[in-house]
């Protein structure tokens, strides 16, 4: 499908910089690993989210460019490193997300906690959201990475339910809502946030139903983006969404019970997290 003019992104200015400084430090990005289209705007901020415990997920998702293989282990010193990254970038907010490691016997959480409080010591002001995997469900994984005090718990449903068979095969949307409901119990003053991708063939009764799932679970912010297809690999688009839906989206879910919500082409879930969040 040929690209729409209304999906365009700025040049890469800053890219370079951000790239170098990241490499220095040993560190992934999900904005490189997934080959995210408004690399060039977030670079050149500059900002960036942080993927820890490695770029090799156990899983493969038809949606997503991150290469499917055996991981490495976690890497001890990479919290620190994250903190020294972001200290130098001068960031206030700092996203934190990671590959899936069912590997791991606790999902990867210890290392998502271990992050959140090297980046306390460094940036005590800064505000801090962690975007993580389901970690299958498990309620000490959770409680884990919440005990840490991240100021927004995020987890991405990415899609409707009918379409998770062929968009996240190894994934369950019962259990994504169950992650987000049982991080709002175990912390009901942590901010929760959830995004999905549009264009994969849903209908949009069927994002309805979503948005209010995720109010069910007392979900307070909400993203919602284009699907782009990163490479020949990954499934096709079904569709470009216009501007005008993404914008009767937004509309919807704030008339819906949403606190915040980013809709449109190019939104991403982790893409100007700073301006959506507000204590």
């Amino acid at each position: 499908m040929r690209l729409p003019d209304w999906i365009k992104t700025k040049s890469p200015a800053g890219l370079h910089t951000t790239k170098q400084m990241l490499r220095s430090r040993g560190l992934s990005t999900v904005c490189e690993e997934a080959r995210c289209p408004n690399i060039g705007v977030c670079f050149s901020k500059p900002t960036a989210t942080f993927m820890i415990l490695g770029s090799r997920c156990t899983r493969n998702c038809g949606f997503c460019s991150v290469e499917s293989a055996s991981p490495l282990p976690p890497d001890d010193e990479e919290p620190e490193r994250v903190a020294l990254a972001a200290r130098d970038m001068g960031l206030k907010y700092v996203v934190i997300t990671s590959v899936t490691r069912d590997d791991l016997h606790d999902g990867g959480a210890l290392q998502f906690s271990r992050t959140v409080m090297a980046l306390r010591e460094l940036l005590p002001a800064a505000k801090i959201e962690v975007l993580t995997p389901d970690f299958r469900g498990d309620t000490a994984a959770l409680r884990t990475v919440l005990e840490s005090g991240p100021d927004v718990f995020s987890h991405n449903v990415e899609t409707v339910p009918r379409l998770y068979p062929v968009v996240r095969p190894q994934a369950d949307y019962e259990r994504s809502l169950g992650v987000l409901d049982t991080a709002k119990k175990i912390a009901p003053w942590i901010h929760s946030k959830s995004g999905l991708m549009v264009g994969l063939g849903e209908t949009v009764e069927e994002v309805f139903s979503l948005m209010r799932d995720l109010l069910s679970t007392a979900c307070d912010y909400l993203t919602i983006g284009q699907y782009l297809r990163p490479s020949k690999r990954n499934l096709p688009v079904a569709e470009y969404i216009t501007p005008a839906s993404f914008e009767k989206y937004r509309e919807a879910a704030l008339s819906m019970g949403f606190r915040g919500v980013a809709s449109a082409p190019l939104v991403r879930s982790s893409m100007d997290a700073e301006e959506m969040f507000s204590p």
